[in-house]
């Protein structure tokens, strides 16, 4: 939007106001809280039958219809949580009554609830994960509707022919609940901000991030698919996501990382993409070193996943000691050890090889 032919015409006028300029943007949500609540059942109805030249009526109240469920479904047309941060309260309509007749209330409809694939479900109060979506069109009974009341027909018998019992329907349940996005990938980038993520990932994939050179330029993750079609037989493709960089102390909140290391959680492998350039004024091996600390600190099982380490920006290296310091620690953990540079393209196409083979490779040890 060109906002200058405006301001000089307003300018002309002489007239002052305040422009308010939002772009249109879609905001990144992983984590939000919401109150589900099933349909109550309806109550049982209390009738007796008067109709004329029907001599022995008897009871007729009918059974109330049942309370609709809350449905949480994985949608693949949604990424993001956003839809529950506007709409947080999600209920289901309730049973009918009984009606006289031995007419049963209506049930109540359901609700399904549009869910990302790949978010795990918690209960608020008690920390206990519910169920966890990997599958697009998984459906998930988040809350019951309750059962409806017994009308008065159902309490007759030989000798009680004239009941007058009838039940109340059963009220829904009710929850309060924690959803949890983590994205499905197969490979996660992680490294310090500038580390040449979203620059890698915009290169191997039609994704296209910002990029700057500015810390913390991703503000949230991306994903971009990687084909392989003209490097294998057959046509085969796997997911990267680009986490935003890690600083030192992120697994107790500083910086951005912390609230995406979760979606590295279920990635087959990690490329851990570290500086040579003498541009980013810190040293490979203690960048290295800061990262994978902060992996451990935020889980154990984080650290221990299958990892390529990248020396980065190989075009603006000018020291070859920063590149062997590192490719020698990468060798002191039995890790891989790559160099590209993805402005000049060196390196990239062994690097997408290297990944899928690792994907491929860590597939079979997976359980369900």
């Amino acid at each position: 939007m060109r906002l200058q032919p405006i301001l000089a015409a307003l300018q002309a006028r002489g007239s002052v106001y305040l422009l308010r300029y939002t772009p249109n943007t879609t905001m990144f949500i992983d984590e939000v809280k919401i109150l589900v609540k099933a349909g109550d059942g309806g109550n049982g109805c209390l009738a007796f039958r008067r109709e004329k030249f029907v001599p022995r009526g008897g009871p007729s109240g009918g059974d109330g219809g049942r309370g609709g469920d809350v449905v949480l479904v994985a949608s693949p047309h949604h990424n993001t949580l956003l839809h529950f941060r506007f709409n947080p309260e999600h209920k289901a309509e309730r049973g009918r009554h009984g009606e006289g007749s031995n007419r049963k209330g209506r049930d109540g409809e359901s609700v399904d609830v549009p869910t990302p694939i790949g978010t795990v479900v918690y209960d608020l109060d008690t920390g206990e994960v519910l169920h966890d979506f990997t599958v697009a069109g998984d459906r998930y009974i988040v809350a019951h509707g309750g059962r409806g009341g017994k009308g008065n027909a159902r309490f007759a018998t030989a000798t009680h022919q004239a009941p007058t019992e009838h039940t109340d329907g059963e009220p829904g349940e009710e929850h309060r609940l924690r959803l949890e996005l983590k994205l499905l990938a197969d490979v996660g980038l992680v490294g310090f901000p500038n580390a040449g993520k979203s620059t890698l990932i915009s290169r191997i994939s039609a994704a296209r991030p910002k990029i700057a050179d500015y810390p913390f330029t991703t503000l949230e993750p991306n994903l971009g698919v990687v084909s392989m079609s003209a490097d294998l037989a057959t046509p085969a493709t796997f997911v990267v996501a680009d986490i935003p960089g890690l600083i030192e102390g992120a697994h107790e909140g500083h910086g951005l990382g912390i609230q995406f290391l979760r979606h590295v959680e279920r990635t087959r492998l990690l490329v851990h993409l570290v500086d040579v350039s003498e541009g980013s004024g810190r040293e490979p091996v203690s960048d290295f070193e800061i990262v994978m600390g902060e992996l451990k600190s935020f889980s154990e099982s984080m650290s221990e996943k299958p990892m390529i380490v990248v020396a980065t920006k190989l075009d603006a290296a000018q020291d070859p000691k920063r590149i062997k310091a590192l490719e020698k620690i990468a060798k002191k953990r039995k890790l891989p050890f790559m160099k590209i540079s993805s402005v000049t393209g060196e390196g990239i196409d062994e690097l997408k090889k290297a990944m899928w083979a690792a994907v491929q490779a860590a597939k079979p040890a997976e359980t369900g």
